[in-house]
C-alpha cells in the first residue's frame, strides 16, 4: 500500500507561533544597548545575537540529533559572529535563502524615547505593536527567520530545496569591512547560495523593493582669504564661493545625470540627487569673513548610473571652477570677488568623498525569485505594489556583482526605521512567515 502523501508545505509548517517569536525577540531586544554599531563610540557584539539564535535552534539540529538543520558559527573579529544555518534539500544545485538580517542596531538614546529602547515592551492599547530598538531593522526578521527555520527542523518536511538562513554582523557601519556578508562572501562561504533566489530580509512594509540608490558622501571645502567685514574690498569671502561653486555643480551634475528612462519602470519616488546637508567653518566673530568653509552633503544614485563615473565628473567640475574662478562663478555684489590679483590670491575649491560609497541595485524583475515573491505578497497581504526608493542598502550590490539573484523585502515599518520609538507588528511579521513559506512552496512545486 501506497504512503500517504506528505500534506502541503503550508499546512505542515502553519503560521508564525506569537509566542516562540515574541520570547526569541524579547532576547534579542534585550541585547541592544550591546549591539549599537557606531564605532568607536558603540562596538555591537553580535555574538550575544549569535547566541539566542543558536540556542533556538539546537533542539533540531544535527549538534543535538533533535533535527536535520545545520547551524554553524562564522567569526571574523572577537565577540561578532555571523550565523548559517540550512534545512538540507534533497537535489543538489536546489537552494532558496534568506539572508541580510542583521545582528546589529543603530544607537537609541533613550533620554529622547517614550519608552526603554533596549527592552521589548508592548502597546497597552495595541498588542499588536511591539516596541523597542531593532524590532524592525533588524532583530524582528532575526527573530522572524530564526523561527522558519526552527518550524522547518520541527517538522521535517520533505523538500528538493535547501533552505538556508544567514544572519549576518556589522551592516549598520561601513567603517570596518570583511567581517559580515562581504567576509562569507570572499570566503566562497556562500556559493552555493547562487543556484537558486537570494532574499535579503531587511527592507519594510510588506512589499517587494526592487531598487535602491546608490549613496555618495562628499565635502566641498572653499579657502579664501579671511579679513575683517567692513573692508570686504581685501577679503575672498570662502562662504559666497562655496555657495556658487556648488551652484554650478549641482547645476551640472542634473546635467549630466537626469532622470532615467527605467526610474519610472522601477517606481523610484526621486531621481538622482545631489545636495548639501551640513556645513561647517573653523569659527571666528561676526566681523570677521571666513577665510575657509566645508559643505557636505551627499549624491543619492538611481542603479543606472556609476557611482565612479558621478566621482570622476565632480572632480572635473572642480578643476574647471578653480581654472576660470572669475567667469565660471557669480559674485555677490560690486566688491564681491574670489581672485585678488594684487596679492596673487585666488580662492581655491576642493572636493573629497568618503570611503563609504555604495551603489544601488536594480533587481532582476524576471527572476523566478521576482515572480515567486510578488505571488507570495499578493497571495498573503491582499496586493502587490513594488517599489524603488533612493535610501541606501549596503552589500547587496556587491553580492548582485558576485553572481546572486538577489531581491529584497521586508516586515517591519518604514517610519520607524532608525526612528525613535521604533516598532514593528506582530502582524506584519505573522505575514512574513506566511510569505517565506508560499516561496519555498511555489519552487518546490516548479522543481
Amino acid at each position: 500500500m501506497a504512503s500517504p502523501a506528505p500534506a502541503p508545505l503550508k499546512d505542515a509548517v502553519g503560521g508564525l507561533d506569537r509566542d516562540g517569536f515574541v520570547a526569541l525577540l524579547s532576547k534579542l531586544i534585550g541585547e541592544s544597548a550591546r549591539l549599537q554599531n557606531d564605532p568607536p563610540i558603540h562596538r555591537p557584539q553580535e555574538d550575544l545575537v549569535a547566541e539566542h539564535v543558536v540556542d533556538a535552534l539546537r533542539p533540531v539540529s544535527t549538534e543535538t540529533g533533535g533535527g536535520p538543520l545545520v547551524v554553524r558559527k562564522v567569526s571574523y573579529a572577537e565577540g561578532r559572529s555571523n550565523v548559517i544555518v540550512e534545512y538540507p534539500g534533497t537535489v543538489p544545485g536546489h537552494v532558496v535563502s534568506f539572508v541580510g538580517m542583521h545582528m546589529d542596531v543603530v544607537p537609541a538614546n533613550p533620554s529622547e524615547w517614550d519608552f526603554d529602547p533596549f527592552s521589548l515592551t508592548f502597546d497597552s492599547e495595541d498588542k499588536d505593536k511591539l516596541r523597542g530598538r531593532g524590532t524592525t531593522d533588524c532583530l524582528g526578521h532575526v527573530a522572524l527567520v530564526a523561527q522558519l527555520m526552527r518550524r522547518l527542523g520541527e517538522v521535517k518536511p520533505p523538500l528538493k530545496h535547501s533552505v538556508i538562513a544567514v544572519f549576518i554582523a556589522n551592516e549598520e557601519n561601513s567603517s570596518v569591512t570583511g567581517i559580515g556578508v562581504d567576509g562569507l562572501v570572499k570566503d566562497g562561504l556562500l556559493d552555493k547560495l547562487k543556484t537558486g533566489p537570494l532574499f535579503w530580509i531587511d527592507t519594510a512594509d510588506k512589499q517587494p523593493c526592487i531598487g535602491t540608490g546608490g549613496m555618495i558622501p562628499w565635502h566641498l571645502k572653499a579657502t579664501g582669504k579671511l579679513f575683517h567685514s567692513g573692508l570686504a574690498h581685501k577679503a575672498i569671502n570662502s562662504m559666497e564661493m562655496n555657495m556658487e561653486a556648488l551652484k554650478e555643480i549641482q547645476k551640472r551634475f542634473y546635467t549630466d545625470f537626469p532622470p532615467h528612462e527605467k526610474e519610472k519602470l522601477y517606481k523610484f519616488a526621486t531621481p538622482s540627487t545631489m545636495k548639501p546637508t551640513k556645513w561647517s567653518y573653523p569659527g571666528g566673530g561676526l566681523n570677521q569673513i571666513p577665510g575657509e568653509c566645508t559643505i557636505s552633503g551627499d549624491i543619492r544614485l538611481t542603479p543606472f548610473y556609476s557611482t565612479s563615473d558621478v566621482v570622476e565628473k565632480l572632480k572635473g567640475y572642480v578643476e574647471d571652477i578653480n581654472e576660470r574662478l572669475e567667469t565660471v562663478l557669480d559674485t555677490r555684489g560690486p566688491v564681491s570677488k574670489y581672485v585678488l590679483p594684487d596679492e596673487n590670491l585666488r580662492g581655491r575649491i576642493e572636493i573629497s568623498f568618503d570611503g563609504d560609497v555604495m551603489n544601488g541595485v536594480a533587481c532582476n524583475l524576471e527572476s523566478r525569485g521576482f515572480k515567486a515573491l510578488c505571488k507570495a505578497t499578493e497571495e498573503i497581504v491582499g496586493h502587490v505594489e513594488p517599489y524603488s526608493i533612493t535610501g541606501s542598502l549596503p552589500l547587496i550590490r556587491e553580492l548582485q556583482d558576485e553572481g546572486f539573484d538577489v531581491q529584497t523585502a521586508g516586515y517591519g515599518l518604514l517610519k520607524t526605521y532608525h526612528a525613535k520609538n521604533e516598532y514593528c507588528l506582530f502582524s506584519d511579521m505573522a505575514q512574513g512567515f506566511q510569505v517565506f513559506v508560499s516561496i519555498i512552496s511555489q519552487l518546490e512545486e516548479a522543481a
